[in-house]
């Protein structure tokens, strides 16, 4: 990394990844890194600046990360947010304690005028998540903002360069959260702003030709658009020596099946081997009604599905390499981060057998998901396909809190499909994150519906806004869109007779109802 770059250190943060891509935001370069990193580690990736996470512990518990203090006498500047705000007041002699307050949610900051918060409002409203509280700023620093029950919920040194504060500006819920960082990153750290995802569709396809060769590929499409944009730079690369692979599970919304089958090939000219795999992954959700065991059945038979194809292909030649829309965040997740951050075994849906011996091609393993959507548009990939809502890898065999039947499949999809279509009529698609469309299946509502009692099932509906998943916020959908989706859902679909609007926000709820 060059010395233009941040360094996130990571401890155990929900938002670590959003973090860093709050940086790259910033036309900065970013990278996480675990929290035991040492100095010495530091020193020699010689970052431009280093910013400190949140994270779930105690500074003073016995299992508390462990951070190498030495890091702050580095003269390199540093940003602590959060846990990482206290990590920065404990380690440089202030005072960290649980007060018996906590914080979560939108809380009221009254800033002072300070080198962190120059020419933004004094009052904003920021996103707080925590129990402990810095009670004591270190020595020679300056207290920058207070709330009602946070006396010290930002501080910094004299030159500014060593700041933090405790709310998270990286969520979008920070009113101005964006802006001090970027004040603090541009400003007052001197990062050089000359990250971009501009030539990055050009760069990857140079990389995978290189990397493949002559030799022959293939790519497992899901629908979605990180495995869509990595397949289109592979086929930019390589042509005719890539086949995809499209496995039809019956658990993907209506028009998905379709939009891979037509849109997708028409816009890339890919070859494409559809396996239709319904009645397969029915018959082993049969009789299932516990949500982490289908997760796994609906993993088993992806793999069993895609390993016959592969296979399959594999007989008409050698295959070597194998494709995946594999993003920063998976990497991250799979064990470039510390504690909780450590949440996935393997960023696909139930991982590939190891007799399956492919190298890999992840020309997207640098990028977030709205880097690339971006690289998806400067490869004219469809709009349909690359401004998808994100969807759970299981389908909704996870959207139906019951048993999975074909019956309850085609129940929820008529529904989900008119959620969707009023709220792109609405123009509302692109500013919520997604919409999941549950079906209670397990529960019976009283309803009247045509002068005669009926028990259907209800549907719950679930806006949110959000740009990392890991925080969400319940989206103000208006409520003539809200009626025209209840009234639509009610008359259309025989089978539901009440409409239920979630307004939680995550946390505490997940965006996933299972």
């Amino acid at each position: 990394m060059a010395n233009s770059g941040v360094l996130v250190v990571d401890f155990g943060a929900q938002y670590a990844q959003l973090i860093a891509r709050r940086v790259r935001e910033a036309n900065v370069y970013s990278e996480i890194v675990p929290s035991h990193i040492t100095a010495g580690e530091v020193k020699a990736k010689a970052p431009a600046a280093i910013i400190l996470s949140g994270g779930p512990s105690s500074v003073y518990a016995e299992n508390a990360p462990k951070f190498d203090g030495e890091i702050l006498k580095l003269g390199i500047p540093v940003f602590g947010i959060c846990y990482g705000f206290q990590v920065m007041a404990n380690t440089l002699g202030g005072t960290v304690t649980k007060t018996g307050k906590s914080e979560f949610g939108r809380t009221k900051l009254i800033g002072k005028e300070s080198k962190l918060l120059k020419e933004l409002p004094l009052e904003q409203l920021v996103w707080m998540s925590h129990g402990d509280a810095v009670t004591q700023a270190p020595n020679s620093f300056a207290v920058c903002a207070s709330t009602a029950d946070t006396p010290v919920a930002a501080f910094e040194n004299e030159s500014g360069q060593l700041a933090g504060v405790q709310f998270h500006p990286e969520v979008l819920h920070s009113e101005y959260g964006q802006a001090i960082l970027h004040n603090w990153l541009v400003n007052i750290a001197k990062c050089a702003t000359d990250w971009t995802t501009q030539n990055i569709a050009e760069q990857e396809i140079a990389n995978a030709k290189a990397l493949i060769g002559d030799k022959r590929v293939i790519c497992g499409l899901s629908g979605g658009v990180d495995s869509a944009v990595a397949a289109a730079i592979v086929q930019r690369a390589v042509g005719k020596q890539l086949t995809c692979v499209f496995v039809d599970h019956g658990l993907l919304r209506s028009g998905e099946a379709e939009q891979v089958e037509r849109d997708f090939v028409a816009a890339t000219g890919v070859e494409l081997v559809v396996v239709n795999a319904r009645d397969q992954f029915l018959g082993a959700l049969n009789g299932v009604t516990d949500p982490e065991t289908k997760r796994k059945i609906i993993g088993r038979e992806f793999i069993r599905a895609f390993e016959k194809a592969s296979r399959d292909i594999a007989a008409g030649g050698e295959v070597e390499f194998l494709v995946q829309g594999t993003l920063y965040p998976d990497v991250v997740e799979s064990g470039g981060g510390t504690g909780t951050a450590n949440i996935k075994s393997h960023h696909n849906v139930g991982g590939l057998p190891d007799d399956l011996k492919f190298k890999l091609v992840e020309p997207l393993r640098s990028l977030f998901k709205d880097e690339v959507r971006q690289v998806g548009i400067q490869l004219g990939l469809p709009e349909e396909i690359v401004w998808r809502q994100p969807f759970p890898g299981p389908g909704l065999g996870i959207r139906i809190i019951g048993e999975v039947t074909a019956e309850r499949l085609e129940i929820l999809r008529k529904a989900d499909a008119i959620a969707r279509e009023e709220l792109r009529k609405a123009g509302l698609d692109r500013s919520i994150w997604q919409c999941p469309v549950v079906l209670l299946a397990d529960v019976r509502s009283v309803g009247v519906q045509g002068d005669g009692r009926t028990y259907g099932h209800p549907i719950v509906i679930r806006p949110v806004s959000s740009e990392d998943a890991m925080t969400a916020d319940w989206s103000r959908i208006p409520y003539e869109i809200l009626e025209k989706i209840s009234t639509r859902i009610t008359n259309e679909v025989r089978e539901v007779n009440r409409v239920v609007l979630d307004i939680t926000s995550k946390p505490p709820a997940t965006i996933e109802w299972e």
